[in-house]
């Protein structure tokens, strides 16, 4: 669905009218929002992102999404240029892709040695109990797809003009290593999904509903006031939404 048809829909005008109350709460309240978004290459995270910016106050939340690391940040603590962009009190920050470029992307690209990616398995639930002990609220997203999907999202992506400047080294390698990029995150699943700090699996097949759903978990795991006055359903889909946390 295109964003200029948000305003005449129902459903999405009602949870976006929520995510506005939810964001308002926030703000009121000096709240902090993290909300990561991870997954497949062409999954939709960066539209879902749109999504659920599409009518708050832009001066309360920022969108994330950092370059590969200059040659002072290789020679940092991985966590470091993260911190700054955690969110001030009040506002809410959308990660488009995150730390856990270390769990997945990076050993599958070789990006990072052995060494790096078994330290930050060790350190990211450390890490993570930190912010959330601070009074950080913390939501990981993973947007899943099927390989076919994929195919298809990334052939669209090489023809048609506003989607080409998406393309990366990583996309045009996503299909190749399609079993590599599933056995490095069910690792990451299982060495960071925790009771505190669960990931939550998106199905993106059908990106307008995933969007929803993604949505709709936010908001049903947050205290704001007029909660639910839209009449609109808040509960999550469990077929569309699953939480992963740790056995």
């Amino acid at each position: 669905m295109a964003l200029h048809t948000l305003e005449t829909d129902p459903e999405y005008v009602n949870l976006q009218t929520e995510m506005v109350w939810m964001q308002q709460h926030l703000h009121s309240q000096r709240q902090r929002l993290l909300i990561i978004f991870e997954g497949r290459d062409t999954a939709g995270k960066g539209g879902a992102i749109m999504r659920f910016v599409r009518f708050l106050n832009p001066r309360h939340y920022q969108i994330v999404a950092l370059s590969k690391p200059t040659e002072m940040e290789m020679g940092q603590w991985y966590f470091q240029r993260y911190i700054n962009h955690l969110p001030d009190p009040g506002r809410i920050a959308f990660f488009d892709r995150s730390w856990y470029n270390r769990a997945v992307v990076e050993p599958v690209m070789g990006f990072c040695d052995e060494e790096q990616y078994q330290r930050f398995l060790r350190q990211v639930v450390v890490f993570e109990d930190m912010l959330l002990e601070d009074g950080i609220k913390i939501v990981k997203f993973w947007f899943s797809i099927s390989v076919a999907e994929q195919k298809r999202r990334l052939e669209e992506r090489k023809t048609n003009p506003l989607k080409q400047w998406k393309l990366s080294t990583v996309d045009a390698q996503a299909q190749e290593h399609w079993h590599d990029f599933t056995r490095y995150k069910e690792a990451m699943f299982t060495a960071s999904a925790t009771d505190r700090c669960p990931w939550v699996v998106v199905q993106g097949n059908d990106r307008d509903l995933g969007r929803l759903e993604a949505m709709r978990f936010v908001l049903s795991h947050m205290e704001y006031t007029n909660k639910g006055t839209t009449g609109e359903r808040l509960e999550y889909d469990p077929g569309v939404v699953q939480v992963v946390k740790r056995c």
